[in-house]
């Protein structure tokens, strides 16, 4: 538990506590801004520096101001990326921005407990914090494409990563600790009828409500359950074809200004669109979107259908592998039920890589063992039912190719990305208008940048 909880704060210094300064700083206006840096059409103000180094302190580092320094340098390399950004008409979807939202912000509520207790941690509502997060996620997000497509054709071949390791000092060879590989099969409930028509007489009493002059706008505030509109109305802003859910889509560009479309059904839930503004092949709509819930009966369903799949494995009528493949209500099917880890993309994962709720379940557990069928909330917010299977679990130990290759093989990949990345800024920068203030002249950058 307390590995889990240094971990969220770790989070909370290096992503979340920028937004709780930036809003300190705005409230008692401690901080006069100004331009430190310029690179492109991008500026860099002294407190983005002072934000950095803020989250620097709280984790222990106290090299004051080459410390400052180095967060110019990395801060310079972001808006280098978002200047070549603009050159290649990079850009990121609502739907994308509100995603990686989502996804971050169910992390930080599990590493807490929940959704009051993130706020109570914040003193903010959840829509403040999506709010003070979302510029940063947007930017984030375009940096991450652009690096990507910089280094989207460097491969390492199997003798790189021998030569690689064979570099590498024995006394200095990296300490692998404990990993664990987990399997699930996930039965998700299916949503009756009765639930259905629950939600269409919703929206459909809300569309009436709005067709006898009624606010749009206020009754999304009210009842729409999208996370990444509702406070705004259920606005969506300006988007073109291909943005949004194909049937979404093709309701809402066939809308007239201020018309309310009858329910649409997308594989997120059920909408009602009002039409805003068009642009050519541009709109603006509003949206209302409720999601149907399981009943108590569906979830328990799906529960006895994991007892029964339980059974039949335990009988050796199936492997853990085949009965995920056969059975399993999620894309983890497709190879045998095996939880890939999104940081390294092999089936390894760290204790602190793990969910913590599952963790907290698969930490008691054997190798070989399976657990009773656990409630959990998936990656679209849904609650459904699962069984998981300890496949295997290492201890910590020295890196060696013939257990960690993976492991090994990222790290020799990542290094000859870098080099590709720092060969591009060095290129990049020599062409690119960058003015840094005279009180950060005298720092001992890694690049040579330009400077006027």
């Amino acid at each position: 538990m307390k590995t889990l909880m240094k971990q969220f704060a770790i989070i909370f210094c290096t992503f979340l506590l920028p937004f709780i300064a930036r809003s300190q700083q705005n409230t008692d206006k401690v901080l006069i801004d100004q331009v430190v840096a310029v690179v492109g059409s991008n500026v860099i103000l002294y407190s983005e520096i002072e934000n950095e180094f803020l989250q620097s302190q709280l984790q222990g580092n106290t090299k004051g101001s080459s410390t400052k320094c180095s967060i110019l340098e990395e801060l310079m390399f972001q808006k280098l990326l978002l200047t070549q950004a603009e050159i290649d008409s990079v850009k990121v979807t609502d739907k994308q921005v509100d995603s990686e939202l989502e996804r971050r912000l169910r992390y930080f509520i599990n590493q807490v407990g929940s959704k009051e207790k993130l706020e109570e941690y914040f003193k903010k509502t959840i829509l403040q914090i999506k709010e003070d997060m979302r510029d940063k996620i947007h930017d984030y997000l375009i940096i991450q494409n652009v690096q990507s497509k910089l280094t989207q054709d460097i491969k390492i071949t199997p003798s790189e990563v021998s030569d690689f390791f064979k570099m590498i000092p024995v006394d200095s060879l990296p300490l692998i600790g404990s990993q664990i590989e987990i399997e699930q099969i996930v039965k998700q409930p299916v949503i009756s009828n009765v639930e259905i028509d629950i939600v269409k007489d919703k929206l459909n009493s809300l569309r009436a409500r709005v067709l006898k002059g009624e606010d749009f706008a206020t009754l999304a505030n009210l009842y729409s359950e999208d996370p990444g509109s509702m406070n705004k109305g259920g606005e969506l802003g300006f988007v073109g074809r291909g943005e949004l859910y194909p049937e979404f889509e093709a309701v809402a560009f066939s809308l007239k200004s201020g018309e309310v479309s009858p329910i649409v059904k997308t594989e997120k839930g059920y909408h009602i669109i009002q039409l805003i503004e068009r642009r050519g092949e541009y709109i603006n709509v509003r949206h209302i979107l409720v999601i149907p819930k399981p009943s108590p009966i569906d979830l328990a369903k799906s529960k006895k259908d994991l007892e029964n799949i339980t059974a039949l494995i335990a009988m050796d009528t199936l492997t853990f592998e085949q009965a995920a493949a056969r059975y399993s209500d999620d894309p983890t099917k497709l190879n045998g039920g095996k939880l890939i880890n999104p940081y390294t993309g092999d089936s390894k994962f760290t204790p602190e890589e793990v969910e913590p709720n599952l963790f907290f379940v698969v930490e008691k557990m054997n190798v070989g063992e399976k657990s009773a069928p656990m409630l959990f909330t998936n990656e679209d917010g849904q609650q459904a039912y699962r069984i998981v299977y300890l496949k295997s679990r290492t201890e910590p130990h020295k890196a060696n190719m013939k257990d960690d290759y993976p492991q090994i093989q990222n790290m020799a990949l990542s290094i000859k990305q870098n080099n590709a990345l720092n060969k591009w800024v060095i290129e990049k920068s020599k062409s690119t208008f960058i003015k840094i203030a005279s009180d950060y002249k005298t720092c001992k950058f890694k690049y040579d940048w330009v400077s006027y």
